[in-house]
C-alpha cells in the first residue's frame, strides 16, 4: 500500500517557496562567486587551459561522489539538515580555495579546496531540487523555472560583484571569505522555513523509496532521456559558467574583467528566459519551445566563437536564453509522477551536474589543441544532440498516482 501524503496549509507551502527561492539564489551567489574568479585564478596560479582543466575537474569529482549519493542523505536527515551540513563542506572549501590561490599559491591546496566546493554544491543542489519539487506539487503549479531564475539571479548578482572585485584586485581570499560569511548567515534563517520533516516523510518514506528506487528509475529509459535533455542543457550552461569569461579575455584579448562581464551578460539572459519561460511553456508546451532553445544555444555558441568581440557579447546573450529552460523543465519532467519523483529526479539531476561540472573542465584539454575559442563548439553539437530526445519531456498521457502540475504541450 502506498504511503498516504499529508498536504500542509497553503500558507505553510507559500513560505516554503520563498526559502527555496533563497536556497536556490544563495546557492547560486556561491558558486559565481568562484566561477567568476576562475581567470583570476588560472593567471594567478599560471596555469594553461589544460593544467585549469585538470584543477577544475577537482570540484567536478567532488560533485560526482556526492550526487549519487545526496537522495539517500536527504531521505534519512530531511532537506533542511542535509543542506545545512552542505553548506558548511561548501564553505570550507571556499575558504580553503581563496587561501591556496591568494596566500599559498598552491595548485594542489585549491584542488582540495575545489573538491569540497563541488561536494557541497552537489549535495545542496539535489537536496534544494528535490525540495523544489514538492513545494511545486503542494502548489499545483510549475515553478521550477522560476527557482532556477534565482539561481541564476544569484549568480548574475555575484558575478558582477567578481567582475568588479577582479577589477579592483581584489584578492580572492577575501571575496571568497566574504561569500562565506553571508552564506553560513543565511542559511540556518530560511532552512527554518523548509516543508515539515513530517510531509517530507510522507511523502518520500521507506514504502515509497521501496517501490521506486534509484537503482531502478536508472533503467527507465524515459527518465534516461530527460537526462540526455538535461545533460546537453547543464553542459551549455556549465560550459558558459567556467570558459565564457576565459575565452573572451584569451580569444579577443579582452582584459579579464571583460570577459567576466561576458559571463554576467551570459547569466542575465538565463535568468531573463527563466523567469518569463513559465508563461511560454505555459501556451506553446515543453517540447517546441526546448526544440527553439537549443537552437538558439547553437546559434549563441557560434556568435560566440566567429563572431567576433562585437558580437560575442550578443552571442553570450543568446547562449544565455537557449540554456535557460532545459535544467528546470527535465526537473518538472522527472517528478511528473509524485510517487517516482524524489528517485527519478535524483537519477536526472546526477546525469545533469555531471554534465554541468564534469564537462566543462575537460574542454581544458581540448582548448590546449584547438583554444579555448573554438572548444566551445562542442556545445553546439550537444544541443543538436538533445533536439532528438526533448520529446522525452511530453507529460505522461496515463495518469498518476498524484497531479501533474507542468503544462502539457
Amino acid at each position: 500500500m502506498d504511503t498516504a501524503v499529508t498536504t500542509p496549509p497553503q500558507s505553510v507551502v507559500r513560505t516554503a517557496r520563498a526559502a527555496v527561492f533563497t536556497a536556490f539564489a544563495i546557492n547560486g551567489a556561491a558558486f559565481a562567486a568562484f566561477a567568476s574568479r576562475v581567470p583570476d585564478l588560472k593567471h594567478e596560479l599560471s596555469l594553461s587551459a589544460g593544467e585549469l582543466g585538470l584543477t577544475l575537474l577537482a570540484a567536478s569529482l567532488g560533485s560526482v561522489i556526492g550526487l549519487p549519493i545526496s537522495g539517500f542523505i536527504v531521505h534519512r536527515l530531511g532537506a533542511a539538515r542535509t543542506l545545512m551540513g552542505a553548506a558548511v563542506v561548501q564553505s570550507a572549501g571556499l575558504v580553503g580555495l581563496g587561501l591556496a590561490v591568494s596566500v599559498a599559491h598552491s595548485r594542489p591546496l585549491a584542488m582540495a579546496g575545489l573538491f569540497l566546493v563541488g561536494l557541497g554544491t552537489g549535495i545542496f543542489d539535489v537536496g534544494m531540487n528535490l525540495e523544489g519539487t514538492q513545494v511545486e506539487q503542494h502548489l499545483g503549479r510549475a515553478i521550477m523555472p522560476h527557482f532556477h531564475a534565482a539561481f541564476s539571479g544569484g549568480t548574475v548578482v555575484s558575478a558582477l560583484v567578481g567582475a568588479g572585485l577582479s577589477a579592483l584586485h581584489v584578492p580572492i581570499a577575501v571575496h571568497l571569505g566574504g561569500v562565506v560569511i553571508i552564506l553560513l548567515s543565511v542559511t540556518p534563517w530560511f532552512l527554518r522555513a523548509f516543508l515539515p520533516r513530517t510531509v517530507e516523510l510522507d511523502e518520500h518514506g521507506t514504502q515509497v523509496h521501496e517501490k521506486a528506487g534509484i537503482g531502478r528509475a536508472w533503467l527507465e529509459p524515459r527518465t534516461l532521456l530527460i537526462g540526455i535533455v538535461v545533460f546537453a542543457a547543464a553542459f551549455t550552461e556549465g560550459t558558459a559558467n567556467d570558459w565564457i569569461g576565459v575565452a573572451l579575455s584569451d580569444g579577443y584579448g579582452m582584459p579579464r574583467w571583460a570577459g567576466v562581464l561576458g559571463f554576467a551578460v551570459f547569466l542575465t539572459a538565463m535568468t531573463a528566459g527563466r523567469l518569463l519561460g513559465t508563461r511560454v511553456l505555459d501556451r506553446r508546451g515543453r517540447v517546441p519551445v526546448l526544440r527553439v532553445l537549443f537552437v538558439a544555444a547553437v546559434v549563441g555558441c557560434l556568435l560566440v566563437v566567429f563572431g567576433g568581440p562585437a558580437l560575442a557579447f550578443v552571442g553570450a546573450a543568446v547562449w544565455g536564453i537557449g540554456a535557460s529552460l532545459g535544467f528546470p523543465v527535465g526537473m518538472s519532467a522527472a517528478a511528473d509522477e509524485p510517487l517516482r519523483a524524489a528517485a527519478r529526479i535524483s537519477v536526472v539531476t546526477t546525469i545533469g551536474y555531471t554534465a554541468f561540472l564534469a564537462g566543462p573542465p575537460l574542454l581544458g584539454f581540448l582548448g590546449d589543441h584547438v583554444g579555448v575559442l573554438h572548444s566551445l563548439l562542442v556545445v553546439g553539437g550537444l544541443a543538436l544532440v538533445a533536439i532528438f530526445a526533448v520529446p522525452a519531456v511530453r507529460p505522461p498521457r496515463t495518469p498518476s498516482s498524484g497531479p501533474v502540475v507542468t503544462p502539457a504541450p
